[in-house]
């Protein structure tokens, strides 16, 4: 049975550093202090620890700390491991090309889905804020509805246990029962919509994009802004996504 508490502190409190880093930028360590509730001894020792692994830098003049570029190393390392992307980069490429908008690939991880490509529109002068790396809930996400439409109820009903279900605009679901709705339409349709439940001003039409075994693991999108996401473009953006999916599974 997996333990809820890291059985080594130290490592909790490292990687509590970075993660913190990565939200606030370079910071003084007084104000890191503040910010993770611990004495200044024992972030000191924590920031040179990770300054000796090179993760952690320290600017000569301002004294603030900083990550280094060693984490994007290795999340890069990680993405040029997966052979996934080198078969669908040609194709989400196109897709962005063909429609002027922003696509996404994700990959589902536990209660999320992490956005592992991102194929910006040169096209429209709107940028999204989603970033490589980032995560974004499942529950309330079209590439999350997608990917939950390929799982069983009971895969999707742990699912929705274990996420922390938060009204993030007015239009969330927040309720099982309408959740399980959508994902029947999904499953009726072949593709999800994000209809500004993740992010006001904001739609997203998705599909999933099983693994060679079937299962559910992959997703990707077009996002815009709902000014030039209509019912009528969603539909024709939908047509496309789903030829999309299946010129790529063709090729797996």
């Amino acid at each position: 049975m997996m333990e809820n508490k890291n059985p080594i502190q130290v490592a909790d409190r490292l990687f509590l550093v970075l993660e913190t880093l990565a939200d606030t930028g370079s910071v003084t360590l007084a104000e890191l202090c503040k910010h993770l509730d611990l004495n200044k001894s024992t972030v000191h020792r924590l920031l040179c620890s990770l300054i000796y692994m090179g993760y952690v830098k320290q600017d000569g003049e301002t004294g603030k700390y900083s990550l280094s570029f060693k984490l994007l190393t290795l999340s890069n390392k990680l993405l040029a491991q997966m052979d996934i992307l080198d078969t669908v980069r040609p194709y989400l490429k196109n897709l962005s090309s063909q429609t002027g908008e922003t696509v996404h690939f994700v990959q589902l991880d536990g209660t999320y889905a992490v956005y592992i490509y991102k194929e910006e529109s040169h096209q429209n002068s709107v940028r999204m804020v989603s970033k490589v790396g980032s995560r974004i809930p499942l529950y309330c996400s079209g590439v999350g509805k997608a990917i939950a439409a390929d799982m069983e109820e009971t895969q999707i009903r742990a699912l929705w246990d274990a996420s922390r279900i938060e009204k993030l605009t007015p239009h969330t679901i927040i309720h099982y029962t309408q959740f399980l709705e959508k994902i029947k339409e999904v499953r009726c349709k072949g593709y999800a919509l994000d209809d500004e439940e993740n992010e006001l001003g904001v739609r997203c039409v998705a599909v999933s994009l099983p693994d060679y075994k079937g299962r559910a693991k992959y997703a990707f999108s077009i996002s815009a802004p709902a000014a030039r996401m209509s019912d009528e473009r969603i539909g024709e953006l939908a047509e496309i996504l789903l030829d999309t999916k299946k010129q790529i599974r063709q090729n797996l």
